[in-house]
């Protein structure tokens, strides 16, 4: 928002474990909005994109990378998320308390 770049997001390419995928069907909860560990987003150019995945295939740890959207052009910094329908729906700022995490 604070850039003033809208982004776009594929809801079937960001990556979530069945299981927890699973439990948040089950409690009700939005996957993108609960609290995790272990992932990460990268802002790569367009032009980088090949060898950036490439890169994190390579790693044992990086062999679900996924490209999951793009930004697009200025604009008011929207994230919409596109389902597997094509509706796109505007990403909200979480609001609230994310569950707590136990470690």
């Amino acid at each position: 928002r604070d850039a003033g770049f809208d982004m776009e997001l594929n809801e079937d390419a960001i990556p979530v474990a069945a299981p927890v995928r699973g439990a948040c069907e089950i409690l009700g909860f939005d996957p993108l909005y609960v609290a995790n560990e272990g992932r990460m987003v990268l802002f790569v150019p367009a032009s980088a994109v090949g060898r950036a995945m490439d890169v994190l295939h390579a790693h044992p740890l990086g062999r679900d990378a996924s490209l999951i959207g793009r930004v697009g052009a200025a604009g008011e910094g929207r994230v919409g998320l596109r389902n597997p329908y094509g509706i796109v729906r505007v990403l909200d700022l979480p609001s609230g308390e994310q569950l707590p995490r136990i470690c």
